[in-house]
């Protein structure tokens, strides 16, 4: 099953809270919003990328409790980006001192900022083209440091600001760099 993209523009422009409303409404959907205003409806993961997806969880969160620097989230978190947009990335990262300058509020609904490290992991439904156009915009929206692995090619693109997309193949490693200082992804259960 893919992606489908409904576009409900002609009928109604959701607002930021409407759009909350509607997920708290079905939240047995994974919805996202882009940037105009379409809804992204997501399908469930499979097993191979929902163990994946924990596996990247607990040595991001492991590596965060070590050196309190900052939030981790999972792939069930909301962040209406500088853009309007309304995305889930699989993993990501705040630092410490913007998730402190939101109030309680904020803090309850969607998170109204772009995380500063993503991590996308792309599932067979996935369209290779829509993922990577996903992370062109978390880093136009003041990300630092994303990577969207592609188990299926046995890749990983490196997203930075200012930069070349970097294509890895195979890495064992991934060094979190001055985002996420004295970070190292182990990679090796991800490929097996």
């Amino acid at each position: 099953m893919t992606a489908l993209t409904l576009n409900l523009n002609s009928v109604i422009k959701l607002t930021t809270e409407q759009f909350y409303q509607l997920c708290v409404e079905n939240p047995d959907l994974k919805l996202e919003r882009n940037t105009h205003g379409e809804l992204i409806i997501m399908p469930p993961t499979g097993g191979e990328t929902g163990r994946s997806n924990v596996n990247l969880i607990l040595q991001v969160a492991s590596w965060n409790e070590k050196n309190h620097g900052g939030e981790v989230f999972d792939s069930s978190t909301g962040f209406t980006l500088p853009n309007g947009a309304d995305r889930s990335p699989d993993v990501s990262w705040v630092e410490q001192s913007r998730w402190q300058a939101l109030t309680r509020e904020q803090r309850e609904k969607f998170l109204p900022l772009c995380p500063d490290f993503v991590i996308e992991i792309m599932s067979p439904s996935d369209n290779l083209k829509k993922v990577q156009d996903k992370m062109n915009e978390y880093i136009s929206n003041g990300c630092r440091l994303g990577w969207l692995i592609n188990r299926k090619r046995q890749e990983v693109e490196i997203y930075r600001p200012g930069q070349e997309v970097e294509v890895l193949k195979l890495p064992q490693t991934l060094s979190g760099e001055n985002v996420l200082s004295g970070f190292v992804l182990n990679l090796q259960r991800i490929w097996l």
